[in-house]
């Protein structure tokens, strides 16, 4: 037997500001030109890279039924500062140049480095002219850079998802809810955990309902995610500790924290200034996950389309380092995910985009998609594979055992009258094999 080793997230950049990619990430190269594109295979994330300007194609094949999402995370290197209109642009268009959707991120008025994640996407509709039919697609990531001094470049982290069909002959709403509980809710009052989170994606550690602590370090970001289902509403805080030293400078937009979905498409964010006393930001109230509310007009109602894990990161700000020193700075982060789950919507298995209860007890367990890989279903069935073929081994042994003994011990001695081969030709399988 041979087992084969499971290698770990290669980090972008050295520092605490490192970005782990998925471990299972195929390299692949953009294209300048969009016929030598490269296709994206559904559900494989894959790492390229884009310097500052370019404007880089991939290609993806669609059917003429299902809506498709194609995802961009920049991850900018550990050289920290940014200009305002940095960022990124992901589109998805036919080969003509028809565009389908597209989706921007950029760094915001905090002006420095981070992971920045953007979607487009293509969905089918009834009496839709454009981006409907089967067949290739582009998809084209533009990087914008306001400093004609950069030169360095970005990783990416590409993914392509489609989603499943809806189940035949339902009836969905067409258009978005007009309102849904706004109310912050009341603030946690249980036990504060730790639970440290990963540095990236792939490594987002798992969370349920509850006060979790953890540390993030001047320039780092710490990812989580959290299983929200259909209807369900998610809530998230987080507070930055006090300073232990006795500098005051204020430092504006100084912790970001981002919410983003199972699409890696992203919803919203809330960001706080620092002067060393503590501080808290919220995500402001986002409706409950339904699937109407893909036809909202603002990104924060149209992210929340599609049940799965949700994905949280905590972002400081690399201009901390130099009142408050280089060391982690603890902060909590409260989530809350309101209301009993609904039914999904989708014909047999939802994959990403839907909840488990495997998923549920993930979260309870802190585990992210590796260790979960690991200690789930998947570790049991390889076990019992591997007990069923030993006890297979095993048996045939015994088998090849017994056989030899009743051949010896049926067999005359050698050089006595009679002395033959065993009756019955061979060995014969003991009873019950």
């Amino acid at each position: 037997m041979c087992a084969a080793a499971v290698l770990p997230g290669q980090a972008y950049a050295a520092g605490p500001g490192a970005y782990a990619f998925d471990p299972d990430a195929k390299n692949v190269q953009g294209a300048t030109a969009n016929v030598e594109a490269s296709e994206l295979d559904e559900g494989v994330p894959y790492r390229s890279t884009i310097s500052p300007g370019e404007k880089l194609y991939y290609r993806v094949t669609l059917d003429d039924v299902s809506a498709a999402y194609v995802s961009a995370v920049a991850v900018p290197g550990d050289s920290g500062a940014v200009a305002y209109g940095d960022g990124i642009n992901v589109s998805l268009r036919e080969t003509d140049d028809s565009q389908c959707g597209s989706g921007r991120a950029n760094f915001g008025s905090g002006e420095y480095a981070r992971p920045i994640t953007a979607y487009a996407f293509r969905t089918v509709e009834e009496g839709g002219t454009t981006c409907q039919e089967s067949g290739q697609y582009d998809v084209l990531v533009e990087r914008e850079t306001k400093d004609p001094a950069d030169s360095d470049a970005w990783g990416l982290e590409l993914r392509f998802l489609k989603e499943p069909r809806l189940k035949s002959g339902s009836s969905m709403p067409t258009e978005a809810p007009e309102n849904w509980p706004s109310a912050s809710p009341q603030p946690l009052t249980g036990k504060q955990q730790k639970r440290s989170g990963g540095a990236g994606y792939a490594e987002a550690t798992s969370l349920e309902n509850g006060r979790w602590q953890d540390t993030v370090a001047p320039g780092q970001t710490r990812f989580y995610r959290v299983p929200v289902d259909w209807g369900q509403q998610i809530h998230a805080t987080a507070g930055l500790s006090n300073s232990t030293g006795a500098d005051t400078e204020f430092v504006g937009n100084a912790l970001t924290l981002s919410l983003d979905n199972p699409a890696q498409g992203h919803v919203s964010d809330a960001s706080l200034s620092y002067s060393g006393s503590p501080a808290s930001a919220s995500l402001r109230p986002l409706p409950p996950v339904a699937y109407r509310n893909r036809f909202g007009s603002s990104t924060q109602v149209s992210s929340m389309r599609f049940a799965g894990w949700y994905y949280l990161s905590v972002s400081l700000s690399p201009k901390l380092e130099k009142s408050y020193g280089a060391e982690p700075i603890p902060f909590e982060l409260s989530v809350q995910v309101k209301n009993r789950a609904e039914e999904s919507p989708y014909e047999g298995e939802a994959g990403v985009f839907g909840v488990t209860d495997q998923d549920r007890e993930v979260a309870r367990k802190g585990q992210n998609a590796e260790q979960a890989a690991k200690s789930g279903p998947m570790k049991a069935v390889a076990a019992a594979g591997i007990g069923t073929g030993s006890v297979l081994v095993l048996g045939l042994g015994v088998w090849t055992l017994l056989a030899r003994r009743r051949a010896t011990a049926g067999a005359p001695v050698a050089g006595h009258p009679g002395a033959g081969p065993p009756a019955g030709g061979g060995h014969q399988p003991p009873q019950g094999w």
